[in-house]
């Protein structure tokens, strides 16, 4: 305490000069954390995904498959609808592969008398004939019907997702931000369409459309958007009466401007999650409907349709089956991958600090 009191004595008759106010950083002896403060939002957001190892892989494969899906049908000489009743049923056989006695056209056969191993090929003199998926009941190249169906699958989701995103995001954010009586009959008339069975809503319009793409995105436009409609209305009711929307309010900004051009670049976040997220559920909607003999219609073909060809030869030649399943699960997989780490991204309460 002596040396305390004897320091504040000493310096009782000092007088402050002008060295004393200055700026620290201004010799750059104390400095902003320049890196940080030059870094935006979606710079740390690419940052944090990028950083979630299961996100990136799901991306990986999803740009892998994008990119068969455009070149694969062209990298061999079958289309997708061309038929060869003299070479179908015809196992996996890959050129140069077959040399270290995989993928060599060998297929293991079930008879009364037990399991044999069959090649088909040797059989029937098919010395230069080569089905990378094999081909099936009606000699139709599966890697081919496989990547184009994979392309039907992607166009058929990403569409209906997009025309959701912007059905949903409109409905929510119109019933949200008006509120009171606008919002309860516009909600009533979501629990009416929600309560609809999709099946129900695929087959009447069936029964007035011909089956085919613009068929299955109309019917998963009428019943997908719901879930985009809960997400923008729940987050228009939290951020509609934020000090920003009070000023552009009291600036007397249209209700329009205020919805799209204030509130909604502020969820995109959450918007783009749900499509993400949407875009797997629409891909497996699609592989159903075409399943059950209500999507895409021959020679055309989905990763639904393909399955369940492959379904009904499974018994006797399950190659058939196997490439479609294992495009689809990777695919489903994949985006519910980037979903999740997009979730982790763009929400600042995960952001690591």
């Amino acid at each position: 305490m002596s040396d305390i009191n004897a320091g504040i004595a000493a310096n009782a008759g000092y007088i402050p000069t002008e060295a004393d106010f200055q700026f620290k950083n201004k010799g750059k002896v104390l400095g902003n954390d320049e890196n940080f403060a030059g870094q935006s939002y979606w710079r740390e957001v690419v940052i944090r995904f990028f950083k979630k190892k299961s996100a990136v892989v799901g991306m990986i494969f999803i740009i892998l498959i994008a990119v068969f899906a455009i070149a694969g049908p062209g990298m061999n000489k079958y289309t997708y609808e061309e038929q060869n009743l003299a070479q179908k049923n015809l196992a996996p056989r890959i050129p140069g592969l077959e040399k270290l006695g995989i993928f060599n056209g060998n297929e293991s056969m079930n008879t009364t008398s037990g399991s044999k191993t069959v090649n088909s090929y040797k059989d029937k003199g098919f010395t230069k004939v080569y089905y990378w998926f094999g081909s099936d009941n009606f000699g139709r190249d599966i890697w081919t019907r496989t990547w184009s169906g994979a392309r039907v699958s992607l166009i058929i989701a990403v569409a209906a997702t997009v025309i959701d995103m912007l059905i949903g995001l409109t409905y929510g954010l119109i019933s949200g931000y008006f509120g009171g009586k606008v919002d309860m009959v516009m909600q009533r008339i979501l629990e009416v369409a929600n309560g609809i069975p999709r099946l129900v809503i695929v087959t009447l319009l069936l029964l007035v459309l011909k089956p085919g793409m613009i068929t299955i995105v109309f019917a998963l436009m009428l019943t997908e958007w719901i879930g985009m409609s809960r997400i923008a209305r729940a987050e228009m009711l939290k951020l509609k009466e934020q000090e920003y929307v009070l000023a552009s309010k009291t600036l007397g900004a249209s209700n329009m401007h205020i919805i799209f051009r204030e509130i909604l670049p502020n969820i995109i976040g959450p918007v783009i999650t749900q499509v993400m997220f949407s875009i797997p559920t629409a891909i497996f909607t699609e592989a159903f409907l075409s399943f059950v003999g209500l999507g895409i219609p021959v020679p055309q073909c989905s990763l639904g349709s393909l399955i369940s060809d492959g379904f009904n030869s499974f018994t006797t030649h399950p190659y058939q089956i196997v490439p479609p399943v294992i495009v689809m699960a990777l695919l489903m997989l994949s985006f519910n991958l980037v979903a999740d780490g997009l979730r982790e991204a763009l929400d600042p309460k995960l952001k690591e600090m």
